[in-house]
């Protein structure tokens, strides 16, 4: 019973929006214990808004079809390309905080009370893994930037 309800008032905003010649029509849908309930008002707080787009089957392509394909295919690869510099600077900031986690964590090894002599070994060994940190992280920020350049050339090709 309850999906015949709701099948009928889907058909009535698909048939309310068709003979109105809309090209969208917003519906609200919500749940409740009584079962999900579409409305073209809001029923409640927790109501989803969705949006129904009718097209007209009379409308004629443009002429130049394959010029506003090949724009939108420019824009979806400006945003790939734009989301994929995104990432490797995202990566960027995870790598350096990594490196400030580990290199605090060899500082902390220092403020432990040991003797002169096993002092002097930590700190030789501390410096020896900062090094190995740093040399790393270098190294892995170089990769990334020359991974981001690329694609700024890239990108700077479609823009």
């Amino acid at each position: 019973m309850k999906t015949i309800i709701t099948f009928s008032i889907i058909v009535c905003l698909l048939t309310c929006s068709l003979s109105s010649l809309a090209a969208t029509t917003e519906y609200y849908k919500c749940v409740t214990d009584r079962g999900t309930v579409f409305s073209e008002y809001p029923c409640g707080n927790r109501a989803t808004k969705h949006k129904i787009h009718v097209t007209d089957p009379d409308i004629k392509a443009p002429n130049n079809y394959v010029k506003e394909l090949n724009e939108l295919e420019r824009q979806q690869i400006i945003r790939d390309l734009e989301a994929e510099i995104r990432s490797y600077k995202y990566r960027l900031d995870i790598l350096s905080r990594d490196r400030d986690r580990a290199q605090y964590q060899q500082e902390q090894r220092l403020n432990k009370r040991l003797s002169d002599k096993k002092a002097k070994e930590i700190n030789k060994d501390i410096n020896k893994q900062l090094k190995a940190i740093n040399k790393q992280y270098v190294r892995d920020v170089k990769n990334i930037n020359k991974k981001i350049a690329n694609l700024e050339k890239k990108l700077a090709r479609y823009n």
